[in-house]
């Protein structure tokens, strides 16, 4: 920046050079934001809100100049919960790349896993090959997943207005939920169920009919929420017109997801580019013209109703099957009953390979310590996760590890448009808009 008229501020550093003044500007720290917001001559304050706020969702820091009651401007700061996962998986085979991925967004893991495996399997040239089943099960555990995740945002969105009966309902459906990923995968959240090739192994003895009651109770409780808030005027009051942000808004920051849908666009992956056999299903992709949190609110209760028809048609077409492809090079861990240290590590399978054949034990031993090799190349998967467009980039050198993995991952894409939501607005509202978003910092500070 060269110019002969603009003061330094303690945001920036000046020289002198032969074209003028030119001033190094830098970002500041809070105390910086501080004093220079007091030698302002106005009214306007800096608030720090977060990232410990029980509204901000975990780990997210809102930097917001107020006046009066009216927010002039707002800034996101993210990066308190970064985990490294990205760069971790480096260091792991490929499979063991599930066990990182599926901790980013802890309450989408199921979106995680199979975006990574989507990508990895497009890089073997095995998506054709990846069976039928388990390709049901892994819709069927996505849509569970996405109404788990819905059930958070209502809950959660609904406590920190005040709605407490909402919290309450939102717990208690997503516990059961949680109850049958606990049955299916051993565990209620962070997973690594969804493998590339398949899924670790196949669903239990009595699950399909555990699940189908489950639909039954859900559907049951789901009206609730409609009699709850729907048409609750204090509700409504103080959502509508909240956060809004159009379709022009929602193309130009790349958000994507429930918020853009509110915008009154039918975006969704699981329509325009179909993944698991998606484009079989009979469901419909919800959408609203209000463009503020109360449709957002209504998107995420009737996309609840969507994912109970799409896991209805999922338990009606489990055919008998494999749950992982054929190839031995890279079914690991293959189909491997659940043994009693829960790994997998069945009696039979270890009978097997130590006590008749010697080649069977050492292709194992190297398939597990060493893992499978991946042609070299790059390629681009993505999946309609609860919060938007998820999508994951995988660069191969042709080894047994990943050479780079980055995800596009919503939370982060729709924190970006929090100050176009916000600023103008009440203070009151910012809470209403990071609720109506709906971001887990996990995604956000891989």
């Amino acid at each position: 920046m060269t110019t002969s008229h603009r003061q330094a501020t303690p945001l920036s550093r000046a020289r002198e050079t032969t074209e003028g003044t030119v001033y190094t500007v830098t970002g500041g720290d809070w105390d910086e934001v501080v004093q220079s917001a007091a030698r302002a001559d106005d009214e306007r304050i800096v608030v720090n809100m977060g990232p410990q706020h029980p509204s901000t969702h975990g780990v997210l820091r809102l930097i917001l100049e107020i006046d009066g009651e009216t927010v002039t401007e707002a800034r996101c700061g993210v990066g308190y919960l970064h985990t490294g996962i990205e760069k971790s998986l480096e260091y792991r085979t490929w499979t063991q790349g599930t066990t990182l991925v599926t901790r980013m967004d802890y309450l989408s893991s199921f979106f995680n896993e199979t975006a990574y495996c989507l990508g990895v399997e497009k890089l073997l040239g095995i998506e054709d090959d990846v069976p039928d089943r388990a390709s049901a099960i892994r819709v069927m555990l996505m849509e569970l997943n996405r109404l788990s995740s819905h059930l958070v945002a209502i809950a959660t969105g609904g406590m920190e207005l005040g709605a407490t009966t909402i919290m309450i309902y939102g717990f208690r459906d997503r516990e059961l939920i949680l109850d049958a990923f606990e049955l299916i995968t051993g565990l209620r959240m962070n997973h690594a169920f969804i493998r590339p090739g398949g899924l670790a192994q196949d669903l239990p003895a009595g699950a399909v009919d555990q699940l189908r009651d489950l639909v039954r109770t859900l559907r049951k409780n789901l009206p609730e929420y409609d009699k709850l808030a729907t048409g609750n005027p204090i509700f409504k009051a103080r959502m509508q017109d909240v956060g809004y942000l159009d379709l022009t808004g929602c193309m130009a920051l790349g958000v994507t997801g429930p918020v853009l849908r509110s915008a009154g666009l039918p975006h969704d992956l699981r329509k325009t580019q179909p993944y698991c056999g998606y484009e079989t299903y009979d469901f419909d992709v919800p959408t609203a013209d209000t463009c503020d949190a109360y449709g957002r609110f209504l998107i995420r209760l009737e996309e609840m109703r969507q994912s109970l028809r799409i896991v209805e048609q999922c338990l009606d077409r489990l055919e008998p099957g494999p749950v992982m492809v054929a190839d031995r090079k890279i079914a690991w861990p293959a189909q491997l009953a659940l043994g009693p240290d829960g790994l997998g590590n069945s009696l039979d399978h270890i009978r097997e390979i130590m006590g008749t054949s010697m080649e069977a034990l050492i292709h194992h031993f190297k398939l597990v310590t060493e893992g499978f090799r991946v042609p070299p190349g790059q390629a681009y998967a993505t999946v309609e996760s609860p919060k938007g467009e998820l999508g994951v980039h995988l660069v191969s050198d042709g080894g047994t590890r990943p050479f780079r993995v980055h995800f596009r991952d919503p939370s982060f894409a729709n924190l970006m448009a929090l100050a176009a939501m916000c600023e103008g607005g009440q203070l009151a509202d910012v809470i209403v808009v990071v609720a109506s978003l709906d971001p887990v910092l996990g995604g956000v500070d891989r």
